[in-house]
């Protein structure tokens, strides 16, 4: 009997709460009607019962309005038994435009609420409309542009009281690139004998689609202090929530002119400019060039690739391109630096041509050019090429005719007398003779010596002889080379090549470079590919075996660069 009445005690009790499972009914309300363009309503759907979370759809609303963050919750109560369960959501609303439209009706569970009609009226502007509280203002630099040109676009927040919180969108165009400009400036205005704070922030719009479009205004979602100051919760006042969104924009954007067969690039300030490493050249040694290209009101990825020609006597090795975005006067400026390594093969004067790179003036709405002028160079000749002097031979000492008539004279001395007579030779100032062939006995050595240097020159040109830091050179060296390179990075490659070759004399270097300027020539055309393409990394590694042979020696020297002349 006890578990019988237990049992029904229990059903009394869950009864109610499967009796209101079910939803019984569905309203929706607004916060306010009529309601302004700039403002938002907040439209509230109450479901009578246990009603799914996600019952409530708001996509039908998008066509007419601009549909913000809904919130949902839901509440129990049971009174005498009695339980009520309801769940509701919230969503904000900001109109489209003016004019009269329905909020169609929501069902839920099967159970529909009444529609809703809602007037948009317009902003209310001019020296007799009511002060406004809170609203945002919106403009732009300009309405028509270019395609891809950057055009400024301005928000500006008016506040008469203090906000405690509270978030601004950015602007909506379709097919366009919006970025921030600089930091919010905040300041006091006076509207119509109103005083406002006022939060100001710059965008920066590049429509990427020509066409007339609309810029959608961005929404502004906060908390500000309640009106009445005498409602107060504990120890923080009350706040009060508000919604407003900035007026649209209407802009045009031109297509890129029908006789523009370069690289797009429209600006009003477009400048190159170049930097040298030295005005120095000599054959064999690498003279760095830096290249800048400077553009304002346009982004990193519109600026080209900068076009260069140099004579075939130089060998060309150039790093990769960097990129860089600063602000100024709300206006983004940007620059591409490009950078060669230049190194001589022969000496002469040679002539680098200019460099040009168009680009479309919008002010103007003509082409023009940044330009660097022709440059003419001098490369004086390496100090090891064969241009330095032959010593000069010591000319033979004539015998003046009185010694000559002297020595005819007198014949030779005899047997007794040479010994004493020579010595005297020697070392008397007073005999020419002793004299003259001392002379000749220097300008013997000097052509021995001479002969020898010319013979050493000869071999150095034509050997390359192995450096005194070989011993340092390890396997793992060259292996750590070999690995860097099967990777593919090419900046990794490049960074791994320079401290491989450190260890060698410039000569050694400029030949080693020679060596592998086909193979690294395919590296940077494939790295600088527009899409990247693979290139042959087992060539290069080839290329470098060839000249460093990993020996298996204790010591795992290099190889000559080139084999020695028997």
């Amino acid at each position: 009997m006890i578990s019988k009445r237990l049992i029904a005690g229990l059903l009394m009790c869950v009864l109610p709460w499967i009796s209101q499972a079910e939803v019984t009914s569905v309203t929706a309300t607004i916060d306010k009607n009529p309601v302004m363009l700039d403002e938002a309503i907040v439209l509230t759907v109450v479901a009578e019962g246990d009603a799914e979370r996600d019952a409530f759809d708001s996509s039908v609303l998008l066509s007419d309005f601009v549909v913000g963050r809904t919130s949902v919750g839901s509440q129990t109560s049971i009174v005498n038994f009695s339980t009520r369960q309801t769940t509701t959501w919230s969503t904000t609303l900001f109109p489209r435009s003016v004019g009269k439209f329905t909020i169609p009706a929501f069902t839920i569970e099967g159970k529909s609420s009444a529609p809703i009609t809602v007037n948009v009226i317009p902003v209310q502007q001019g020296s007799n409309a009511p002060a406004r509280d809170y609203y945002v203002a919106t403009e732009v630099n300009q309405s028509n542009v270019y395609l891809q040109q950057q055009l400024r676009y301005t928000v500006k927040l008016y506040l008469a009281s203090q906000i405690e919180r509270g978030s601004l969108q950015a602007p909506e165009l379709e097919n366009a690139q919006i970025q921030q400009l600089g930091e919010d400036k905040q300041y006091t205005e006076l509207v119509n004998g109103k005083r406002y704070q006022v939060i100001e922030r710059n965008f920066a719009i590049l429509p990427q689609q020509s066409g007339d479009f609309t810029i959608r205004g961005p929404v502004f979602s906060g908390e500000v202090i309640a009106a009445n100051t005498n409602q107060r919760f504990g120890f923080f006042n009350r706040t009060q929530a508000i919604n407003r969104v900035g007026p649209d924009v209407d802009i045009s954007v031109k297509p890129i002119p029908q006789d523009i067969d370069y690289h797009w690039l429209p600006s009003d300030f477009v400048q190159l400019d170049e930097n040298w490493q030295t005005d120095e050249f000599v054959v064999g040694e690498p003279v760095t060039r830096t290249l800048t290209l400077t553009a304002v009101g346009v982004v990193e990825e519109q600026l080209p690739e900068i076009a260069q020609i140099y004579p075939p006597a130089f060998k060309l090795y150039p790093d990769q391109p960097g990129s860089a975005t600063a602000e100024r006067d709300n206006r983004l400026i940007v620059q591409r630096t490009e950078s060669v390594a230049l190194i001589p093969t022969k000496p002469g004067e040679f002539i680098i041509p200019e460099v040009k790179v168009p680009w479309f003036n919008t002010n103007t709405g003509k082409t023009e050019f940044a330009t660097l002028p022709t440059r003419t160079i001098t490369v004086a000749p390496a100090a090891n090429m064969g241009n330095t002097p032959t010593p000069a031979t010591p000319q033979a000492q004539v015998p003046p005719p009185a010694i000559q008539q002297v020595t005819s004279d007198q014949g030779l001395p005899d047997a007794d007398n040479a010994q004493p007579q020579a010595a005297e030779s020697l070392i008397s100032p007073n005999s020419q003779q002793g004299i003259d062939h001392w002379h000749w006995l220097l300008a013997a050595l000097w052509l021995l010596t001479a002969a020898g240097w010319l013979i050493h020159a000869q071999k150095t040109r034509s050997v390359s002889a192995v450096p005194s830091s070989q011993k340092t050179t390890t396997n793992a060296d060259v292996k750590s080379l070999i690995s860097t390179i099967e990777k593919g990075n090419v900046s990794d490659i490049q960074a791994a090549l320079r401290s491989w070759q450190a260890q060698f004399s410039a000569a050694q270097r400029w030949q080693i470079q020679q060596s592998i300027k086909p193979e690294l020539d395919q590296m940077m055309a494939s790295a600088f590919a527009n899409p990247p393409q693979a290139w042959n990394k087992a060539a290069l590694i080839s290329a470098i075996k060839r000249i460093t042979t990993i020996s298996n020696t204790k010591d795992g020297g290099l190889t000559p660069l080139y084999p020695l002349h028997k």
